[in-house]
C-alpha cells in the first residue's frame, strides 16, 4: 500500500503544473471493474478513473469500497490517491 501512495504522490507532483486547468475532487464508491491493461477503474458512480502507469492494483477488485482522490484533466479523471475503505 505504501508503494501505491508513493506512486500516486509522484503522479500528483507531475500533474501539479496543470492544476490551474484542472479540478480536484474525491469520491467514495464501490469498484465495479478493474482494467489493468488500460490502467483504469470503474466505480458504481458510473464513472471511469485513469490510473498512472506505476499504479499498484493489488487488493483492488470488484466489490471493494474505495475513496478516490482525482483530478479532472482533459475530460479524464486521473487518480491522485486511493484508499480502501474498511
Amino acid at each position: 500500500m505504501k508503494f501505491v501512495v508513493a506512486a500516486l504522490m509522484a503522479t500528483a507532483s507531475f500533474l501539479s503544473p496543470l492544476g490551474a486547468y484542472a479540478e480536484s475532487a474525491d469520491v467514495e464508491a464501490v469498484i465495479t471493474s478493474v482494467d489493468t491493461e488500460r490502467l483504469s477503474l470503474s466505480l458504481d458512480d458510473g464513472k471511469s478513473y485513469q490510473a498512472p502507469e506505476e499504479f499498484n492494483f493489488d487488493g483492488l477488485t470488484a466489490g471493494v469500497k474505495v475513496l478516490v482522490f482525482y483530478t479532472e484533466v482533459d475530460g479524464k479523471r486521473v487518480i491522485n490517491d486511493l484508499e480502501i475503505v474498511q
